[in-house]
């Protein structure tokens, strides 16, 4: 038994919500979250996959616009993931519980038309992730197998099933404890090759690209950068470990964010510093978007670079691939299924959330940028900026009628909220602008 613990300063200001105790047969023991535990699961959920997209969307701009609009969406995921955790905060005290997930505080504040609304974003976020992880790393596995054996060019949907059935295969057939080493390992495996390519991308950098800058083309990597820095979906987990201490939490989503931030920032410098202009001739009219981690992966910078980019892309696509795999299974077992069961009973689960996936990702070997855009666009400017506001808004308004304590964790009050709706609706109707121009 876990009881609600409510803790006032003399500015009536909620401190701690609630302890986490457990029984270890002989007495209650009081296990508090760490700032460090919750620090590392806010940026380890953020540095994932969509790490790799960044340098083909922020290309067309240059290094200092891209580095500019990095910093400005950052802001935007920070204010965005301080309303989840106010909201989230705010709901369990008033409600009494001791831990509520994502779409659970949605539904307690916008009914249950926000909260389908809002589990069809996710569930939509979630598909299109799978299909763009499955389709990149398929495609790096089909261009290392083709060497490895020595062949010319394999089928694209070789790639593609290959990765699905073989990391998929391993999630249904594997225990939890071996997967969490097992992904624990790739981390490791994601951090070296990382380090790696700092070191040798930072000897590769060509000035003049340094130099470029195009402002106007950087609208168009807002969608992807906005993906690359999600992290809100935990934040109501990190609002549980910590005790809904709101200083605590403040903390590990700043550094948990921050941390990202500067990786991306450091990585986008040095793969558009790496690519120099005599790579870029001759592409630009033969695919929609030019990818640089490709010609880097091909050792057009370099034999070590090209392993090392190979290596590092493909462990963060099947380090993000486990994450987005779980998300949607506990997703449908909530709707669906029963928790329990044997192997037999988890393989509709498993066809449920790979198969689809699989299959567009196979008739549509190309989708992985779009896929990342249309995530970016839709699922994240809802999930990420109109939901969090509408709810903060609704909350704040509800509380100040009943004289409650209220935690706002964001300032500028109501005209931030509107901001940042403002901004969200800005991003769809882009998209959907270009959709009809297209």
């Amino acid at each position: 038994m876990v009881p609600v613990k409510t803790v006032l300063k003399d500015s009536e200001e909620v401190t701690r919500l609630f302890s986490h105790l457990e029984f270890d047969g002989k007495k209650l023991n009081h296990q508090p979250g760490s700032v460090l535990g919750s620090t590392a699961l806010i940026a380890g959920t953020t540095v994932g996959a969509g790490i790799l997209a960044l340098p083909a969307v922020t290309l067309p701009s240059g290094i200092v616009p891209s580095t500019s609009g990095l910093i400005a969406v950052w802001f935007y995921a920070l204010f965005s993931g301080l309303l989840i955790a106010e909201v989230t905060l705010n709901t369990m005290r008033t409600q009494g519980r001791l831990n509520i997930g994502f779409l659970g505080v949605v539904e307690n504040i916008l009914g249950k038309l926000g909260a389908r609304i809002t589990g069809g974003a996710y569930l939509f976020m979630h598909y299109a992730l799978l299909v763009a992880y499955i389709t990149q790393g398929g495609e790096i596995l089909r261009v290392a197998a083709a060497k490895v054996w020595g062949v010319q060019i394999l089928p694209m949907w070789v790639g593609t099933t290959t990765f699905t059935l073989l990391f998929g295969g391993i999630m249904y057939l594997g225990r939890e404890k071996f997967i969490e080493k097992l992904n624990s390992a790739f981390v490791g495996i994601v951090i070296v090759s990382f380090l790696g390519l700092l070191f040798l991308g930072g000897r590769h950098i060509q000035t003049t690209q340094l130099l470029f800058q195009d402002w106007s083309a950087l609208g168009s990597a807002i969608s992807v950068m906005s993906v690359a820095l999600f992290f809100q979906n935990v934040v109501p987990l990190v609002v549980t470990q910590l005790e809904g201490d709101a200083c605590k939490i403040r903390q590990s989503i700043l550094i948990g964010s921050v941390i990202p931030l500067i990786m991306f920032l450091a990585w986008n410098a040095v793969i558009l510093g790496s690519v120099s202009p005599d790579m870029l001739q001759g592409t630009s009219d033969r695919i929609t978007v030019f990818d640089p981690l490709q010609i880097l992966r091909s050792g057009g910078a370099g034999q070590w670079l090209g392993v090392l980019v190979s290596i590092f892309s493909e462990f963060a696509i099947v380090t993000s691939f486990i994450g987005f795999v779980y998300g949607l299974l506990d997703l449908f077992k909530d709707i669906f299924f029963s928790a329990k069961g044997g192997f037999a009973s988890r393989l509709p689960l498993y066809s449920l959330v790979l198969f689809p996936p699989m299959t567009l990702g196979t008739l549509n070997p190309s989708i992985f940028f779009t896929a990342l855009d249309y995530t970016g666009t839709f699922s994240i400017s809802v999930l990420g900026g109109i939901i969090p506001a509408l709810m903060s808004w609704k909350q704040r308004q509800e509380q100040e009628n009943s004289d409650s304590i209220n935690q706002p964790l964001v300032p500028g009050g109501k005209v931030m909220l509107i901001m940042m709706i403002g901004v969200a609706l800005a991003m769809i109707g882009r998209q959907i602008l270009s959709i009809y121009h297209h």
